[in-house]
């Protein structure tokens, strides 16, 4: 059995400041290691509720050079790095996808470092006319390659955000959001303790869970923070232009729908 891992910083467990994701910060060496025990302990679940194989990527900010390469459980995989055309590189074969340190979407109300791709440039988007966050986009990319969603861990807010999109899923809540930048976090040994735990399970019921399928074709609506910054249908014959700040492109599929915008 093969379990597919993306992981994002912001849900991890310790991290509640944007320092802690962003390179460069005095804090973001501390959300590395966040991130690595998180990865070290859902490795560890996914083992022990039956996978074989697990294939972790490394998907925070696009650089893949979050983990800290040589703490990391030598029974996995990692996909590291830039250059791929796949937002889920090396998914194919999968069983199960996990959801690792994601947050929820943008605008929602005191959850922790909330957003959606981008705090800077992206305000709101829509799957065919869904108001949707990371948690569902990589979801429907997970189903539309037939693999369910079987675990997402982050704060309270972005696991109700995965219960309420993906039934059946199993979901590790480390942290309690209060404000963008605050809340309530577990203890490090208790959220590790959750995520080996959660995702044992998750490995278990694998089976039962059905992928995420947005249908085709799919429409995806995206509204930007500035005006101003939407591209022309000279340069992209593809874009449907809605207003000053928002456009739509419609395609075979979540991922080539995320590549036209």
């Amino acid at each position: 059995m093969k379990v597919y891992v993306m992981t994002d910083m912001e849900g991890i467990s310790g991290i509640c400041r944007r320092g802690h994701v962003m390179k460069g910060d005095e804090l973001y060496q501390a959300g590395r290691r966040y991130l690595t025990w998180d990865v070290n302990a859902c490795v560890e679940g996914c083992f022990a509720g039956g996978a074989d194989e697990v294939v972790v990527k490394d998907g925070h900010a696009g650089r893949g050079d979050n983990l800290i390469w040589e703490e990391l459980d030598s029974r996995a995989e990692y996909v590291m790095g830039g250059g791929s055309a796949r937002r889920l590189a090396e998914l194919e074969g999968s069983d199960g996808l996990i959801l690792l340190g994601f947050h929820a979407m943008a605008g929602t109300p005191e959850a922790i470092l909330e957003h959606t791709m981008s705090s800077a440039s992206w305000q709101n988007f829509w799957l065919n006319g869904t108001l949707t966050g990371e948690i569902g986009i990589d979801a429907a990319i997970g189903g539309e390659n037939g693999v369910p969603t079987i675990m997402v861990s982050g704060d309270d807010k972005a696991c109700a955000e995965a219960e309420r999109f993906l039934p059946g899923v199993l979901t590790a809540c480390v942290k309690y959001g209060h404000a963008v930048e605050g809340g309530r976090l577990l203890p490090a040994e208790k959220a590790h303790r959750l995520i080996r735990e959660t995702a044992t399970r998750a490995v278990q019921k694998a089976a039962e869970i059905e992928p995420y399928v947005v249908e085709p074709p799919v429409t995806a609506r995206l509204e930007k923070v500035s005006r101003g910054d939407v591209p022309s249908h000279g340069e992209k014959p593809y874009v449907k232009v809605i207003d000053g700040r928002t456009y739509e492109v419609t395609a075979d599929s979540v991922e080539q729908a995320l590549w036209r915008l």
